[in-house]
């Protein structure tokens, strides 16, 4: 089936477009009848009839868009790794392979630097409610396929660890404003002109400068949109007033996730312990209910990321 037979309805974003929705009588009488479905993912089509592309991620996104539009009980996407791990096992040898994972703290580890799953396939998983396992679509003849791992709804994880993983990122730069005025609107007129241009801001801090009323902000964005962020900054200068806009590119973004932070305490003094006693210094702090973020300099981005695997004990689990 190609995507517009089925048919798999999509909006008209050229390149990036996301799924609307997906009729499943055509395609449930199919399987009702025996037939086994090949269905191209990647693709759709617009109302108007239009062949439309997904965008990256779009064929992990098809899979489980249709697996929810024919209540299937699971989607199972074979990739490149046999699971999702307590961290990169490139980097930390001892990284353990989970047999479950919540869809929160997969979204998190796919937004923040883990390659199994595309963010947006783990958005609709969640949104419908499809648990979806992840396997290895490289096994040997005669071997048979491993368990893999879940991705589900939180309640259906017994054991709910404190912290399920560490993730990194080096696609990161940091911007940093010096010497901007203290007061109303100018933050809006910064983030506004970056939104206008797509660009995506990540974390964020802003300090008080030694001038009175003045400050200090430093933020991120992605490697590859840094150019453009600073020429547009530097194009608000005349209009909102800073001594200077400097970049740094050499910098690598560090997270551990996991839901049971919730309802434990200390998650955030361990994490900073750990890396002090290691000598890594802090730029940038981001949190949510459940992560903690912070950006290094990229030289230490392998070390940071086994001291805190250890030191939440995730080579025992």
């Amino acid at each position: 089936w190609m995507g517009w037979q089925v048919p798999i309805i999509a909006d008209d974003a050229h390149g990036r477009s996301r799924i609307d929705d997906i009729p499943p009588e055509k395609l449930s009488a199919a399987l009702d009848g025996g037939e086994v479905a090949v269905i191209a993912g990647f693709q759709g089509v617009t109302t108007s009839g239009r062949i439309a592309t997904l965008g990256r991620g779009g064929s992990d996104t098809s899979a489980v868009a249709l697996a929810a539009a024919v209540r299937a009980e699971r989607c199972d996407i074979y990739t490149d790794v046999d699971g999702v791990y307590t961290t990169d096992p490139r980097i930390e040898a001892r990284a353990r392979k989970l047999a479950r994972i919540s869809y929160e703290e997969m979204l998190e580890m796919a937004s923040l630097g883990a390659k199994v799953l595309q963010t947006r396939s783990v958005e609709l998983a969640m949104a419908q409610k499809v648990p979806v396992r992840v396997l290895s679509s490289f096994v040997e003849p005669g071997e048979a396929p491993g368990q893999g791992t879940i991705v589900c709804d939180e309640e259906e994880i017994m054991e709910k660890r404190i912290v399920s993983g560490v993730a990194y990122s080096r696609d990161e730069a940091k911007i940093s404003l010096f010497g901007l005025p203290d007061h109303p609107g100018v933050s809006s007129v910064i983030f506004g002109a970056l939104a206008d241009a797509n660009v995506n801001v990540d974390m964020i801090v802003q300090s008080h400068a030694r001038v009175a009323d003045t400050a200090n902000m430093e933020f991120t964005v992605g490697k590859r949109d840094a150019g453009r962020a600073v020429e547009i900054v530097r194009g608000l200068k005349g209009q909102i007033g800073f001594e200077d806009v400097q970049v740094n590119e050499d910098v690598a973004k560090v997270s551990v996730i996991g839901v049971g932070m919730r309802s434990h305490a200390g998650v955030a003094k361990t994490m900073f312990g750990a890396l002090a006693e290691k000598g890594v210094n802090i730029q940038v702090i981001s949190t949510s209910e459940i992560k903690i973020s912070v950006l290094i300099d990229a030289a230490y981005t392998e070390l940071a990321v086994r001291a805190l695997h250890a030191a939440y004990g995730l080579d025992k689990l």
